[in-house]
């Protein structure tokens, strides 16, 4: 193979890793970024990344399969990473939903932006303060630092380690629980002893409408506790880049 094919075949490479990356990315692959802001951003950081990073190994005149499965190995790679990532941003958003559904709002929808499908409007709102404070924090930066840390240690054309990937996404998913639970665990913990304190006035006093009182003491409980919550969302975002780091098979 010429020179001038494997440029350009090894820049394809670059390419198709970092368009499979910003594919899913949370806020560069929201609904609400124009499409072709989107190509072009990415047409400038594959242009980047394939003029100042080391020249990786030069490919030997591939086959037809073998350049379908460099091809695939680098779209696998570039969302493997982004789903990692998806899992971690998505804790704002989980936490909020679980607040929510105690607070009885669950039936409540608004469209969201975002994703371009129905939402929940306090977990909408959780994730849009999430990302403000994360943005302020220049945390786009670290998308940058792993997706070129991904190429300085899985060479374009050179198969990434997929088995370590793939269990990278399932810890991320089961980070995302857990870091999920751990936020809402104060919320968790008033709504129980509400119910506590619900369930004693119900034997106290059988005669009072404990169904009908419940429902404004959940709503405004939930929300004084979503008050209170909200200035803890900015420890998350320094807390972000940890889980980023103990996640990522970097």
């Amino acid at each position: 193979m010429d020179f001038l094919p494997v440029k350009i075949f090894i820049f394809t490479l670059i390419l198709t890793r970092v368009s499979a990356f910003f594919l899913v990315l949370p806020i560069f692959g929201a609904e609400t970024v124009p499409m072709r802001i989107k190509a072009g951003f990415v047409a400038i950081l594959a242009v980047f990344f394939a003029v100042f990073l080391p020249a990786p190994p030069v490919v030997q005149q591939p086959q037809p399969l073998e350049m379908f499965l460099m091809l695939a190995s680098e779209a696998s790679c570039g969302l493997m990473l982004a789903l990692i990532i998806v899992c971690i941003f998505s804790v704002i958003k989980i936490a909020g939903e679980i607040a929510e559904r105690e607070m009885g709002l669950t039936l409540s929808e608004v469209f969201d932006p975002m994703t371009g499908e129905s939402a929940k409007p306090v977990a909408m709102f959780l994730e849009m303060i999430f990302i403000l404070l994360f943005l302020s924090a220049d945390g786009h930066h670290l998308f940058l630092r792993v997706l070129h840390k991904s190429f300085m240690i899985f060479t374009p054309g050179t198969s990434g380690n997929i088995p370590a990937m793939t269990e990278a996404v399932i810890n991320a998913g089961s980070a995302m629980l857990i870091a999920s639970l751990r936020l809402s665990a104060p919320i968790l913990g008033a709504f129980l002893l509400l119910m506590i304190t619900l369930a004693i006035l119900a034997r106290i006093a059988p005669e009072m409408n404990i169904l009908f009182l419940s429902f404004p003491m959940k709503v405004a409980l939930g929300f004084m506790m979503l008050t209170v919550f909200v200035p803890f969302l900015k420890d998350f975002v320094a807390e972000f880049a940890d889980w980023m780091a103990k996640l990522l098979p970097l």
